[in-house]
């Protein structure tokens, strides 16, 4: 009876820390550089508002990392030091509450974007996965990756992580859509498993495990605007986790999902899973 008890009071204890989240809000304003489009600048301040809602509520980690560097040089050493210093926020955004508010302006023949956000976030108190995650256009090694495409450009995934786990991607478009770029349309189970330390190369059959090679997707960037925003998901746990219900509404695209319904997953899972992990890497399509 009381192993019992030490048991479910532990179990109660994790289920608690996974859940508890605050609300946070942040406010940011942004001074666009010329080349940077109202769009751009749109999505910089409303990241940038949510880092500083972040370290508002949890703070911010300092660190700072001394190198030295000797020279010689015909008999003469030389001994220089290098100090780099850094800091990150010490919490994570799980979900935004309502609408983002917009102020925009411009200061002579600057654009400023003012943005305020309200979400809810918790601390990190633990060390991060790191895992590396990279869009590749038209080509399949690290040189190639780009946040640039134009119609006809081959879309790859290039992703690496120090332990094993599980993976899905998935891109939202500009009319708040969001596919399932893996697992593939044809994986049943809804998970993508990965193994630690193992280099995988997404969307391209050629390079693909043998296993995969009749189940992979590959994704060919179109659009019929003159430029298309749209983001790329990389959602990595070591716990797992199944992707969302979505559907097939067309056969030349992948199952999606409104981008409602996704962020409102994607929320879910984050609440209930300290270990997941998320990347955005926005992307732009040109004509």
């Amino acid at each position: 009876m009381r192993i019992l008890l030490t048991i479910l009071i532990a179990l109660f204890s994790l289920s608690v820390l996974a859940q508890k989240t605050k609300t946070v809000e942040g406010e940011y304003t942004y001074h666009a550089p010329e080349n940077v489009t109202l769009e751009q600048a749109r999505r910089t301040a409303l990241e940038r508002a949510k880092i500083q809602a972040l370290a508002d509520e949890f703070g911010t980690i300092v660190s700072q990392t001394d190198i030295s560097r000797i020279e010689n040089d015909n008999g003469k050493t030389d001994v220089n030091f290098l100090s780099l210093g850094g800091s990150e926020v010490k919490g994570e955004w799980i979900e935004t509450i309502g609408e983002p508010i917009y102020n925009i302006r411009y200061e002579g023949n600057m654009l400023v974007v003012s943005c305020k956000v309200k979400g809810k976030a918790r601390e990190i108190v633990s060390a991060q996965i790191d895992f590396t995650a990279m869009v590749l256009r038209n080509g399949t090694e690290e040189k190639y990756e780009s946040d640039q495409f134009r119609n006809g450009d081959d879309l790859y995934l290039l992703f690496h992580s120090p332990i094993k786990g599980y993976l899905a991607v998935y891109l939202v478009d500009a009319d708040d859509q969001a596919f399932c770029l893996l697992p593939y349309r044809n994986q049943t189970e809804g998970i993508y498993p990965v193994k630690a330390n193992q280099r995988y190369l997404f969307f391209n059959e050629e390079l693909a495990l043998r296993e995969e090679h009749s189940l992979v997707d590959e994704y060919v960037m179109t659009t019929e605007r003159s430029s298309e925003h749209n983001q790329i998901y990389v959602i990595f746990s070591p716990n797992q986790f199944i992707k969302a219900i979505d559907e097939t509404a067309n056969e030349g695209l992948p199952r999606q999902l409104s981008a409602d319904k996704f962020n409102r997953w994607l929320a879910k899972c984050r609440k209930h899973d300290n270990e997941m992990k998320m990347k955005m890497m926005p992307i732009i399509i040109k004509r």
